[in-house]
């Protein structure tokens, strides 16, 4: 009878099972560490880019508040309406400044605008009534026609804001907020948001230039409004929008009283319609932290000294490298 032989092949498949395990576990751990630091670095780019949009906001604020003390007009030779030209701030995202070197930290880029909010016809103003006017549509009309707009796009607007920001009733009291309608569509609170009504994008793409969606009804600043708005505002030709337009470049229009005389003999510009100054500002703050944009758009009004933000948004983007 043979003797028992030793389980060397068995011994040695348990010690690469053992092996392969531990090998695994290993390489879990590792890729757990390796997401935890990720995670904890995206974290800190997102605090450090929320805190470089907010300085942004509050320079934005501070240039807009500078601009109102003794100045009866915005036009867009003011130093708000300047563009911030990109700048590097990856230095200011070390710890340490004075050891900061080009080769520490990411790379970040901050750029901004501030633009008049009220140098676009203002969609509010048909909700405006128990009736719509009709200088508003005919307003409308016009605009669809020049961004070559389908069909029935201004109806379809019409009826819908009317429907979603319903008019108080006869002998009702003005509501202090927005009357939401039991039976209509959601409250747009932006262009993008017209959708709801049944836009498509392209169509909001083309108007977006041209119009605006606010809180509440306002006039269109004719310092800072493009001709084609001018043009359908005063319900006039571009060619005497354009004198308009270029008459303010060389000094901006102190009244609407002074638009006027661009134009035909009598002719008279209501005031609730239009004026030479704004209350509503859209600042926009782009910071661009490595291989991602981050951009922030605030809507500001501004009554009198004080600068309040009205909504705000964050859209987040990848970069193509």
């Amino acid at each position: 009878m043979r003797p028992p032989q030793p389980q060397r092949g068995a011994a040695l498949l348990t010690a690469m099972i053992i092996v392969t395990l531990i090998a695994s576990l290993a390489a879990g751990m590792v890729w757990q560490q390796y997401r935890a630091v990720q995670i904890e670095a995206a974290d800190r780019a997102r605090a450090q880019s929320g805190w470089m949009l907010q300085g942004a906001l509050d320079w934005a604020r501070l240039i807009l508040k500078t601009d109102a003390q003794g100045k009866p007009v915005d036009h867009l030779g003011e130093p708000w309406a300047v563009p911030l030209a990109e700048a590097r701030l990856s230095t200011f995202l070390a710890a340490d400044r004075t050891a900061a070197t080009d080769d520490e930290g990411p790379d970040a880029f901050l750029s901004g605008t501030i633009e008049d909010a009220q140098g676009r016809y203002n969609l509010r103003a048909l909700t405006a009534g128990a009736q719509l006017a009709p200088e508003e549509k005919l307003t409308l009309e016009q605009l669809c026609s020049q961004v070559n707009a389908p069909p029935g796009t201004a109806a379809v607007i019409v009826s819908g804001l009317r429907a979603a920001f319903p008019a108080p009733a006869s002998g009702a009291s003005a509501p202090t907020g927005n009357t939401i309608s039991d039976s209509g569509p959601l409250q747009p609170a932006g262009l993008d948001q017209l959708t709801w009504l049944g836009l498509d994008a392209d169509t909001i793409k083309r108007l977006q230039p041209y119009v605006v969606l606010l809180p509440k009804a306002t006039p269109v600043n004719l310092n800072t409004a493009p001709r084609e708005v001018i043009a359908a505002l005063l319900n006039i030709d571009l060619a005497s929008a354009e004198r308009i337009v270029q008459s303010r470049k060389g000094r901006p229009l102190q009244s609407i009283a002074e638009a006027a005389t661009f134009l035909s003999a009598n002719f008279v510009i209501p005031p609730t319609r239009a004026s030479v100054n704004s209350s509503f500002f859209v600042v926009t703050g782009r910071l661009r932290l490595d291989e991602r944009q981050l951009e922030q758009r605030s809507l500001i009004e501004r009554q009198g000294q004080t600068m309040a933000v009205v909504a705000r948004e964050r859209i987040s983007q990848l970069l193509d490298r």
